[in-house]
């Protein structure tokens, strides 16, 4: 399934919810079921800076197509960036550039965030897009087949 594929599958799903607040109930719910990253994985590193939940991002890229996880000790960060990272988890580089989360506004999600969440948002999107960037093609001086932490 590609993104604008996935894009009306997850807007029809969390429209048929009442409002914003329901949404992100939704959300929420479905990050109680979120495996934990491995203690490996929770490291320096793997933090996103500036958030005031400690939110750890895992990237790999494997086979052409980029994998994003993420863990945070906040159920609420943990969901909107655990939407971002099943969203564009098994993609090439080129087509998670050619598309933004703003399909997400209209929804109601984000207004119900507090601003340190929306960073938060914003910060994994930049991670995600940057990843994406730097495998596009192998990136300047990156090799295609790169891994990242």
């Amino acid at each position: 399934m590609n993104l604008a594929e996935k894009q009306v599958e997850l807007t029809t799903q969390l429209a048929a919810l009442k409002n914003g607040q329901d949404r992100l109930a939704f959300l929420v719910a479905k990050a109680r079921h979120r495996s934990p990253l491995p203690p490996a994985s929770r490291v320096p590193e793997n933090l996103i800076p500036g958030c005031l939940a400690r939110l750890w991002f895992v990237p790999q890229f494997r086979a052409g197509r980029c994998f994003f996880d993420c863990d945070s000790d906040s159920l609420v960060v943990k969901a909107v960036a655990g939407l971002l990272c099943d969203f564009y988890s098994g993609h090439a580089p080129a087509e998670i550039l050619s598309s933004n989360p703003d399909f997400l506004a209209p929804l109601g999600l984000t207004q119900h965030l507090t601003p340190n969440r929306r960073n938060a948002l914003s910060k994994v999107w930049g991670r995600l897009r940057g990843f994406a960037e730097q495998n596009c093609a192998g990136g300047p001086g990156v090799p295609a087949s790169r891994s990242a932490k």
